[in-house]
Formats: C-alpha cells, structure tokens, sequence
C-alpha cells in the first residue's frame, strides 16, 4: 500500500519531466544508478523523486541560497551524510552542504548558545529528539508539522510520508505537534557472546551451580549471576581472560548519558507508561496532572531521582563494574568502551548501543565467525526488580532535524531541503545499511534486510517486532535538557570513585534537579514552565501503586533467563516476548 501510495504522490512530477532532458538528470542517474541502491523505491520512482529536489531547490538558488551549514554528533551514519551525501546533494540539486560532525556534548552546547542568543549558529540541526521538552517549552524551535503545511509547503516533499517513520511519536510534544524530524535512531539493548552461551560445558557448569539455564537473562538477578559465573567462575576462554560485564565510568559528560538513557527506568524507578512514565519519568522528574507542568525531582517532591529504585540502579552500575568487568572500564569513557566487546573478551553487556552494529560485524574480528556471521547476539535488556509490566523497557535513540526560529528564513528551508533528502525513499535504504540506525517501516521490511538479517545479530528482528516501541528517547517532563543533563554526571561521578554513597550522590542530584527548576520557574517559559511541589516527608510519596516506589525488602529476586531462539520466535509471534 505504501509503496503504491507514493508512486501516486510522485505521479504528477513523474509526467512532467516527459521525455526531455533537465538540468540534474544526469547526474541524478548517475547516483540512483550507483550509490542509490538498493532502495525501497524503483528507478523510474527514485528519477520523480530527485527531479522535485532539483525544482525545490532552483527556487532556492533563484533566491541566492548557494551554499548551507548544517551539524550533527559523530556517528557513523553521519559521516556517511557528511562524506556522501553532501556530494550528492550538492551534484544533483547546485547547493552546497557543509555538514559539519562533532561530539554531542558539543553540539548541546553550541545549540543552547543558539537558543540563548537569538542567533542560530548553523541552518539546521540534527539533534536528539531527547531534547523535545526543552524545544516546546522554549518556543525556540519550529513545529515542523506547523511549517510543513505552512512557511515550507512548497518545499515539503510531496512523498515524505511522515506515516512511514518510526520514531515521530518521540519528537512530539504536549500540544501534539512534531518538532523534530527523524534523522536515525538506535536502541539500547543486551549485548552476549552465543557461541560462549551455547556451550554444552558452561551451560552444564552454570546450572549445576545456579539452578536454572545460562540464557538471556530477563532480570537483573540473572544478569549478575551470568556476570560473576564468567568473571570468576570460567576466568578464561582459549587461553584469554573473559569478563562478565563491560561498562565505563570515567568523570567525563558522555557518564551522564550512561544515566539519563534510561538506567533509572530499566531498573524500574519510573511510572508505568510508554513512551514515558506519568506522572513520573525515568528521570526521576514529576509532572502535574496536566502532563506537562514539572514539579519536581526529588522524593519531597513526589519525584524519583533519589528514590529506592533510582539509588538501586546506581549501587548495581557500581558494583558490577567495579567487580566484573575490565579494570580499565573505571577509567573509560562512552566512546572509549564502546569498541571493547568487539576485542573477544566481553561475556555480555547489559548496556549496549546498537549503533555499534556496524563496527562489530567487520571480517577479521576475534567476534566475528570466517564466514562473516556475528557469534554475538542482541536481545532486550533485562528488568530491574522495581521494574513493571508496561514500563519503559530501555532507551532509544533518535537523532532529528531541529530547525531554530533565530536562522535565514531561505537557508533554513534548503537545510529542510536537505534534512528531506537525507531521509528520503531514494536513499534512506543505503543509509540504513551503511549506519545501520533505521527511521523509515519500509527499510526495515526490505527485501534486502530479509535477506541478510543473520548478519546483523538480531537488529533486524528486533526492530520488526512490537518489543521496538518500549525503547524510548527521554520524553517532554524534562523541561531544559541541557541544563539538567550536565547534572548527572558529575554527581554519579563522586558515587564511583567512593566520594559519597549512592544514596549521598542521588539526594545530590534530585536536589540540584530541583534548584534548576526553580530557576526556570522564576524565569518563565513559552509553555509548561516548572511549578515545583513544597517539600514534605518522603513517606508521603513512596508507596506501591505508583512512583516513586517504596523500598523492596528482596532487590534480588530468583534468577530467570530464556533462550535466544524462544524469545527470536516470540518477536516473529508479534509479543514483545
């Protein structure tokens, strides 16, 4: 249906470039022909789609736009638009692209120079959409659902098929408009060695000592019982050390993402709710019974930041990389721990980017089998003993275009112009393949993925199954990301070097939570600013129907795992599993 539904949207363009040659169709061609491929749409379709481009922008060029500037975080799949994809768009439609990649922090720092300025640094940002509370309460950003049928209606491509995309429920807001588009997204999921998982002698050997099969472990108990078998129990494989757990811990910004992506809520310190808890979310941050009005972080406020959930998540983070995982990992950052499980010597990781993918499949490596399958598999992370049904599973996520009332009105539409190219039909394919962070339905059901899904250790299974939903960015009760996120790392920071306890550490941050929303409560905000609750005792607020969530008496319940293949079966079935 889609397919055809986009044929007809391209139908008109299709009969209008007749049997005459037009300026860029050759070199059109020339990509569709190579780089293009394989596509979700036909050659013909492709043709129809790259001949609107090239209109949208002659109006553009006609208006002296030549030449934008655009930013993202370095990821693979972004050094692919930045390489390539510039290239191409620069050949087929006369504007030149500088797309510049940096890292996040960076980019987060840039855009709330932008915002505070009233002068946008670049035409168009690629940014998390975890930053979707902070851009409808701001009023800084354009409701792209707004423009789109506004403002930039001549220059939104007619087969954009905003229904294809998966991740646009993450980028909208309380009032129900899109801000952001959907650039790529990945999800955060468990990462285990099969091969190792699948020996008759450690699967004997785990549970003769254990009492239940070595498995994907479905909470956490089992995920530490796993952990400490292959860190103290198997020690080495072929003559090599093998750790249970992998992670990084150094006083760095990218601590806070290891926190902010979700830890809290796989732990199972938020409320019931997807794509986020309510009232209270996996930041630990309170909203009022509008859904939108923050009141507060911290436990006296009817938050979770530094509830028994949230201090569990941080007590277990510590002790399981403190005790099973590579000494070195203390001292790691994001992107320095990132390629150790490639090395061939990571039993598992519970938190693990599957924006990795691609690095991990390369021929040659210690994980990788001679016939270029992976010997490593993925599968949904498991669930702390707070955690329940119907809960945020874990983190995802979706890098957007985001485009700041503060740019050139005409560069900004050829930076749209080009974020609608990046994501388009005729490409969005290639680009999937090539960063493997997928946007649209239609890539994910491809043909090409069909046939090749083995190679890819799960990920395509898992984002056809309904288990992808339950993977979320951090949602709208976050009011300033920038100004929060930088909070949490430095406070988890002084928990792992045994500066303060983790509960020392969680009072810290739920109240400096709190003094920044008091802050933008005195400051005011476009919409929804802060209107924190009065403090009042704890025992007000902890309680067993809804967060935050009173203390558990057993935080270590029964270990419980399940084959790989059982759960595989349960995805294809349409159960999350």
């Amino acid at each position: 249906m889609k397919q055809r539904m986009h044929a007809v949207a391209f139908a008109a363009a299709a009969l209008a470039m007749g049997h005459g040659a037009w300026a860029g169709e050759a070199e059109a061609k020339k990509w569709i022909d190579s780089e293009f491929q394989p596509s979700t749409l036909n050659k013909d379709q492709q043709m129809a789609e790259m001949k609107w481009f090239i209109d949208a922008a002659a109006k553009l060029k006609a208006k002296g736009v030549t030449q934008i500037s655009v930013v993202s975080e370095t990821l693979t799949v972004h050094e692919y638009e930045s390489k390539t994809l510039t290239k191409a768009f620069e050949e087929i439609t006369g504007i030149k692209v500088k797309h510049e990649i940096m890292q996040e922090g960076d980019v987060v720092e840039k855009l709330q120079t932008s915002m505070q300025s009233g002068k946008s640094i670049y035409d168009g940002w690629i940014n998390d959409s975890d930053h979707i509370g902070t851009h409808y309460r701001y009023g800084t950003a354009w409701a792209i659902s707004d423009q789109i049928t506004g403002a930039w209606k001549d220059y939104t491509n007619p087969g954009l098929d905003l229904k294809d995309f998966i991740g646009t429920s993450f980028t909208t807001a309380p009032d129900g408009k899109m801000y952001q588009l959907p650039d790529q997204q990945f999800a955060n999921l468990y990462w285990f060695r099969a091969d190792l998982f699948a020996r008759q002698d450690l699967k004997d050997k785990f549970k003769a000592k254990y009492g239940y099969d070595l498995g994907v472990p479905l909470n956490w108990s089992a995920y530490e019982d796993i952990a400490k078998f292959f860190s103290e129990d198997v020690k080495t494989i072929d003559g090599h050390p093998i750790y249970g757990h992998m992670d990084y811990g150094k006083k760095d910004p990218s601590l806070g993402w290891r926190f902010t992506d979700a830890w809290l809520s796989m732990a199972g310190e938020a409320d019931v709710g997807i794509p986020n808890g309510l009232p209270v979310d996996e930041w630990g941050i309170r909203v009022a019974d509008d859904k939108c009005t923050p009141v507060g972080a911290s436990v006296e406020r009817g938050g979770g930041a530094n509830s028994p959930a949230a201090v569990y998540a941080l007590t277990k983070y510590i002790d399981w990389m403190k005790a099973y995982a590579p000494k070195e990992a203390t001292g790691m950052t994001f992107g320095e721990a990132g390629p150790v499980p490639a090395q061939g010597q990571i039993a598992q990781q519970i938190f693990w980017y599957t924006a990795f993918t691609a690095d991990m499949i390369k021929p040659g490596l210690p994980v990788v089998n001679a016939d270029g399958s992976p010997k490593w598999r993925m599968a949904p992370g498991p669930n702390g003993p707070y955690w329940k049904q119907g809960m945020q599973n874990g983190y995802q996520d979706v890098g957007s275009w985001t485009f700041l009332k503060a740019a050139d009105p005409n560069r900004e539409i050829a930076a749209w112009l080009y974020a609608q190219f990046v994501t388009s039909k005729t490409v969005s394919l290639k680009k999937s393949i090539t960063g493997l962070t997928f946007i649209r339905d239609s890539d994910i059901h491809a043909d090409y993925f069909t046939k090749n899904a083995a190679k890819y250790g799960g990920l395509i299974e898992f984002y056809r199954s309904p288990a992808r939903v339950a993977w979320t960015p951090t949602g709208n009760n976050v009011p300033d990301y920038p100004k929060l996120a930088q909070l949490w790392w430095k406070n988890v920071a002084v928990a792992v070097t045994g500066e303060k306890t983790p509960q020392q550490a969680m009072d810290n941050l739920a109240n400096e939570m709190d003094d920044v929303m008091a802050r933008l409560q005195r400051a005011g905000m476009a919409h929804c600013a802060p209107k924190l609750n009065p403090k009042s005792a704890p025992s007000k607020w902890l309680g067993t129907k809804e967060a935050p969530w009173a203390k558990l008496s057993n935080e270590k319940p029964k270990g419980e795992t399940i084959a790989y293949d059982t759960l595989l079966n349960a995805w294809k079935a349409g159960k999350v599993r």
